[in-house]
């Protein structure tokens, strides 16, 4: 029995878990050399990883953009809302 098909897709499964796994170092801290030429020869193959890489790009540009919005303005409730929400925690509280 011939088990060295098994193994080739052991490898790329290897192979596509140490990508996603560059991809997702990559956005949070540099790379080294040796994890930079692994990543881009992998990717140079892996069409899957390439399309994973664009989607985390922009995901994780999307969630910057939500927290830098979010820091920028002081998030303030209603007097109405808190005075509700008051008196519904004073309803609840034993006497």
């Amino acid at each position: 029995m011939n088990h060295k098909p098994m193994g080739r897709i052991k490898k790329i499964q290897y192979d596509c878990r140490h990508a996603t796994y560059l991809i997702e170092k990559r956005e949070h801290k540099p790379l080294t050399l040796k994890e930079n030429i692994q990543l881009l020869i992998h990717l140079a193959g892996c069409s899957v990883c390439r399309l994973f890489r664009r989607q985390n790009r922009q995901i994780t540009q999307l969630m910057r953009n939500i927290f830098q919005r979010s820091a920028a303005r002081p998030h303030l409730l209603d007097e109405k809302f808190k005075q509700e929400m008051q008196e519904k925690i004073n309803q609840r509280l034993p006497n």
